[in-house]
């Protein structure tokens, strides 16, 4: 199907169970062909702007329709909520330390197996197109076959930076400034959905694993038309806690707070283009899975749809950006469709984490990892299996200058220590899902905080965290 027309239609429309979860996937998958996988990537994107995750603003069906026939994964979570360390905690099943992309800009080790290298491993052709964030400071970088980690078609791989337009005079991608908006054809979530399809549309001798990472709705807070106008600053609703008073004091990236003049009115203005963006996106997401259906494999395939973090815009005082352990920028979609394994409309409560991703791939189509990883493998989970696994997700923030943060989140309360050792954080997150309220330093909590801090504590000594340096003085 054209481009052109494909978009009017659809703008019309609106570790302790790994090895016995191997051993499962490894029987059902044996004796036929491997699926396909394809895993498509957002960045800066939050749950609220999903149907499937009760979003009412923007209508995305072919996002939903992932969790429709497939899963949602409702406690899926970044260990790192800022792009470099959140990514290749997914690439490598590692937490940052382990991997070495700490903190944005700095590249993952290239002695590791990524998650690329373990399907070429096994026989998959891999390739990749879009935003990489793990090749160090390169803007935009393009990334060398050599330096691309096990992603052979990786000519549109690029490392850093949100463009908004590209174009390939002579063959060869280039980026066009950031204030410079592409149209249909050259919008970077349009230019990147339409290599992907020319790759699923390739002849292929054996399965693919493929990803595409969209730069967007990371800001610049722009879309091209007609997205830019569909949604209005005046039908944005506000966070609830726009107006919230209080702020640890370690907080980063308070843009528009009290002191912003006209803060209200700039908000409105980039939610509209933020809810513009991820409709952009919920088109090219069906463009994608047409193309899946068109050559006959779409159910022959694993899709996955996902993102390195979410986004704070406005919430808690008028935050911008991510990674202040606030929930909206750790709790990320993630949607995955495969019918031979995953029952249609299933759900996961269970806490899941992108250090996981590796090992559970590699459980759902039945193959091996090289053991090197920190997760666990979650695929028992998809099959509506039980899994011997602490039902908690560990995050952080690794601080450049002192200001690094770890915490957890389980189905009751969310945890967080500051390096600074000041305004640690406590909530309660069944009775206070929006995190109005400290009670760290509340004695009536001191029972649930010790708990708590414990496991904290036997989880960063486990996977030997950064944090295993800091921590205890503060405790």
């Amino acid at each position: 199907m054209k481009r052109r027309s494909f978009i009017k239609t659809g703008i019309a429309a609106g570790a302790g169970v790994a090895c016995a979860s191997d051993l499962f996937g490894s029987a059902m998958l044996k004796s036929k062909k491997k699926p396909n996988v394809l895993v498509i990537y957002t960045d800066q994107h939050s749950c609220w702007t999903l149907g499937s995750y009760g979003g009412t603003l923007v209508k995305t069906p072919y996002i939903d329709s992932l969790a429709k026939d497939g899963a949602r994964l409702d406690n899926f979570y970044t260990n790192a909520a800022v792009c470099t360390p959140s990514r290749g905690c997914f690439m490598s099943g590692m937490y940052p330390e382990h991997n070495g992309a700490i903190v944005n800009d700095i590249p993952i080790r290239q002695d590791i197996e990524s998650v690329a290298h373990m399907f070429k491993k096994h026989g998959y052709s891999t390739g990749y197109a879009g935003k990489w964030h793990l090749d160090g400071e390169p803007k935009p970088g393009f990334v060398p076959k050599h330096r691309s980690m096990g992603f052979d078609d990786c000519s549109y791989m690029f490392n850093r930076g949100h463009w908004k337009k590209i174009t390939e005079p002579g063959g060869k991608p280039k980026v066009h400034g950031y204030s410079v908006i592409g149209d249909e054809e050259s919008f970077t979530t349009d230019w990147l959905a339409d290599k992907t399809v020319d790759f699923i549309n390739k002849d292929h001798d054996e399965p693919f694993f493929y990803m595409v990472s969209i730069p967007d709705p990371h800001g610049p807070l722009s879309v091209r038309a007609p997205y830019d106008t569909m949604y209005k600053p005046e039908d944005m609703i506000l966070p609830k806690t726009f107006n919230a008073d209080w702020l640890p004091s370690w907080i980063k990236n308070a843009h528009y707070g009290k002191n912003v003049a006209n803060r209200e009115e700039k908000l409105r203005k980039g939610l509209a283009q933020y809810c513009g963006m991820v409709k952009c996106i919920d088109d090219n997401v069906g463009k994608m899975l047409d193309a899946l259906k068109q050559k006959g494999i779409l159910d022959d395939t694993v899709v996955i749809f996902t993102c390195d973090h979410g986004e704070y815009l406005g919430e808690h005082g008028g935050l911008y950006g991510k990674n202040n352990f606030f929930q909206n920028a750790y709790r990320i979609p993630f949607l995955i469709r495969y019918p031979d394994e995953i029952e249609a409309g299933t759900v996961v409560k269970h806490h899941v984490t992108t250090v996981d991703v590796k090992q559970t791939l590699a459980g759902l189509v039945g193959i091996k990892t090289n053991g090197q990883e920190q997760g666990f493998d979650a695929s028992p989970l998809l099959r509506n299996k039980n899994v011997n696994i602490d039902n908690v997700a560990l995050v952080s923030r690794e601080g450049r200058t002192g200001n690094g943060i770890i915490g957890l989140y389980n189905d009751e309360w969310a945890l967080c220590y500051s390096q600074t050792g000041k305004d640690h954080l406590l909530y309660d997150m069944k009775n206070d899902p929006y995190q109005e309220t400290n009670l760290f330093y509340d004695k009536q909590y001191a029972k649930a905080r010790k708990q708590l801090t414990d496991k904290l504590v036997e989880l960063c000594d486990k996977n030997k965290r950064n944090a295993c340096k800091w921590l205890p003085s503060l405790i």
